[in-house]
């Protein structure tokens, strides 16, 4: 029988967190009920050349850039992924993963499903989860019942919604938000799940490797 010293100990090692979907799935909601869950999750910060919205604050919501500091950056390797939606830039900055994971923390980032598989090839360890609607009748229903896009904008989103969609086989999980609460209780499942996963941080003794 082995002692207290030689059992197996698990290292609870952090990793990045992609949540990707469609406009109107959800995923803000989503994002926020799961930094309140648990403080060991922290949002990984998105810049942007959009303009700040009433409420917000630079560093908190985003980090707001010109387009011209936005280009800056880009070319000086500032950001891990980056990407044009909607005739604005987004882009996650390099230190808005590795300081929170240095911290020992729990990164959540919400980005397109491009921005999600770059940054899968700088991260390997990261955990991609796709969000999807309960159906593209409901999708719609959302997106109409915002009231801030036109007939043209909520076409336009259906339509690449369905183009992002294609791509969540390429994910490891997915998840339908019918439901914000039951949706968010499913993603904390899959991160606890990972981050028990033997291939993560199963330290051994030395007697049980031999």
């Amino acid at each position: 029988m082995l002692d207290c010293n030689e059992c197996p100990r698990l290292i609870e090692k952090p990793f990045p967190i992609v949540i990707s979907g469609a406009s109107g799935t959800g995923k803000t909601s989503v994002v926020e009920r799961l930094l309140a869950a648990d403080g060991r999750i922290v949002r990984g910060l998105t810049a942007t050349t959009r303009s700040e919205r009433e409420g917000e604050k630079n560093g908190v919501e985003y980090e707001f850039l010109s387009p011209e500091e936005f280009e800056q950056k880009k070319a000086a390797g500032y950001f891990v992924e980056h990407a044009k939606v909607y005739e604005t830039w987004y882009g996650v900055p390099r230190k808005s993963i590795t300081a929170p994971l240095k911290k020992g923390k729990w990164v959540v980032l919400n980005v397109d499903v491009q921005g999600g598989l770059t940054i899968k090839k700088a991260y390997p360890e990261a955990v991609l989860i796709f969000v999807l609607p309960p159906s593209m009748e409901a999708l719609e229903k959302r997106l109409r019942g915002r009231g801030t896009d036109s007939e043209e904008e909520i076409q336009t989103r259906l339509a690449t919604a369905a183009q992002e969609m294609s791509v969540a086989p390429r994910y490891e999980y997915v998840v339908i938000n019918d439901e914000v609460k039951d949706c968010t209780n499913r993603l904390l499942a899959i991160i606890r799940a990972e981050t028990s996963r033997t291939a993560r941080g199963l330290v051994l003794p030395k007697s049980a490797e031999n």
